[in-house]
């Protein structure tokens, strides 16, 4: 995740104060509830945890693939403390609560009590339609750091995609009554060609809601999202969709620095660590003596972090390096402790994923912004060549702006032949799709890149 405002921030301090500050800590709610419980271990990833798979809504997006039934075999109560105590070992700060539908699953609530009282920042991810005023009071009571409730456009843009006249007035009232009882919230969406239309009119509905956060997230290729992936927006209308967010977050971190705000609105992006380049072009554009203080900051943050910086446990329990690749378990909580599945090197995707410099091919070996990148998303190179370290063909940014000389990219568009021009425009991709099912991780690794390329299950 690119915290964009946390960025922008200081930049503004800078042009304030004449020097670059220091370095921001962890969030006050989760370095005040770690001291409480004493000295953590060694840091762990944060967690996404998928305590339900079942869920109210079809969205057309879905990682999970989730229906509006039971699923057989989710961990148990008992199992999910087990688990969480096994977290709290391997130095896990963070646990993000999802599905699924969370609410959904009866004991949230007593989950979400024991991970604060481990002293986790505990969040909440939700579509919102099932909060009413009641559940609103229960949330808002239980004190959690972050809900954050996906939104996908304006009504008619939203319903489309959630398959449910009426979803959105419903998550937008779930904003209000969350909001109403103080409630730290933030607005969830993930851009496409489909509803990039409603993109600036979300930003004013955040201003206008007074929602704390806003999530703006690429379409990765997993679940519903990869069967749809030819619907992935084209480059310039990400680029141009960046530049007003990055503009709307520059003048509220004007604001912020000017007045002290004690909670400022907050911009993120995720599912393509192309932005941080974007975000340094950007800044050095009007900004060019602060670029180096910048670029800093933005290599000690290292880009994607996938196997590393962020983990996943699913329904089920398995494993996997994010929520993108439930096509590809890591193991079971089950059968060894989350601890000692983390750590195992012997998986090549693990060990690919926690190798520096990653192995990347392509335009990303090639990238003189790597360093910030991290290579970008490798389920898109995964999803789209069925090779885990050819180049991520989400990356919008251009030859030029990578570094790439004509001489190389026109051997590197000899040796591959994939992902066309970096022009703007974008090659079509393959129908193929991901089954979204869990594969054994006794699989060889190129057996259940070929399973989970070919098979298929319904959108």
């Amino acid at each position: 995740m690119l915290r964009i405002s946390q960025y922008l921030r200081e930049v503004a301090r800078a042009e304030q104060d004449g020097h670059y500050p220091s370095p921001q800590g962890r969030p006050k709610a989760q370095a005040d509830r770690a001291a409480s419980v004493g000295p953590a271990k060694a840091r762990g990833p944060v967690m996404i945890w998928n305590l339900t798979r079942r869920c109210n809504l079809t969205c057309k997006h879905c990682y999970a693939l989730s229906a509006d039934h039971d699923y057989p075999g989710e961990l148990s109560f008992a199992e999910v403390c087990t688990v969480m105590d096994d977290l709290k070992l391997a130095g896990v700060p963070v646990l993000i609560l999802s599905g699924g539908e969370p609410l959904l699953r009866p004991d949230l609530f007593e989950i979400a009590s024991r991970a604060q009282a481990m002293g986790l920042y505990t969040a909440l991810s939700t579509n919102g339609t099932l909060i009413d005023a009641g559940m609103a009071a229960r949330i808002a009571q239980q004190n959690f750091d972050y809900v954050g409730i996906s939104i996908d456009g304006l009504r008619e843009t939203h319903d489309r995609f959630r398959r449910l006249e009426g979803a959105f007035d419903a998550s937008l009232a779930a904003l209000r009554l969350l909001r109403e009882r103080g409630a730290r919230t933030g607005l969830r969406y993930t851009f496409t060609d489909l509803n990039q239309q409603d993109f600036p009119a979300l930003l004013e509905l955040m201003r206008a809601e007074q929602v704390d956060k806003f999530y703006f997230s690429h379409l990765n290729y997993a679940g519903r999202g990869n069967i749809h992936r030819g619907r992935d927006a084209h480059f310039k209308a990400t680029r141009a969709a960046l530049e007003l967010l990055f503009e709307t977050a520059w003048r509220d971190a004007l604001e912020d620095v000017s007045t002290a705000a004690p909670q400022p609105r907050e911009y993120v992006t995720g599912n393509n660590d192309a932005d941080a380049v974007y975000l340094l072009a950007w800044v050095s554009a009007r900004w060019p003596q602060w670029a180096d203080h910048l670029r800093r900051r933005l290599v000690a943050w290292g880009g994607n972090a996938s196997g590393e910086g962020v983990a996943n446990i699913d329904n089920l329990g398995d494993v996997h390096p994010d929520t993108m690749w439930w096509h590809y378990s890591l193991g079971n909580v089950r059968q060894r402790p989350f601890s000692a599945i983390w750590q195992d090197r012997s998986d090549p995707l693990m060990d690919g994923l926690k190798t520096k410099p990653r192995p990347v091919k392509g335009r990303c070996a090639e990238c003189q912004h790597f360093a910030i990148c991290g290579g970008n998303t490798r389920v898109r190179a995964q999803q789209t060549s069925g090779d885990l370290w050819a180049e991520d063909p989400g990356c919008y940014l251009d030859d030029a702006e990578i570094g790439l000389s004509a001489e190389a990219s026109a051997r590197l568009q000899a040796l591959s032949g994939q992902w066309g021009p970096r022009d703007g425009s974008v090659k079509p991709f393959s129908a193929k799709r991901s089954s979204g099912s869990r594969n054994s991780s006794a699989k060889p690794i190129h057996i259940q890149l070929v399973e989970a390329i070919n098979s298929s299950e319904g959108a």
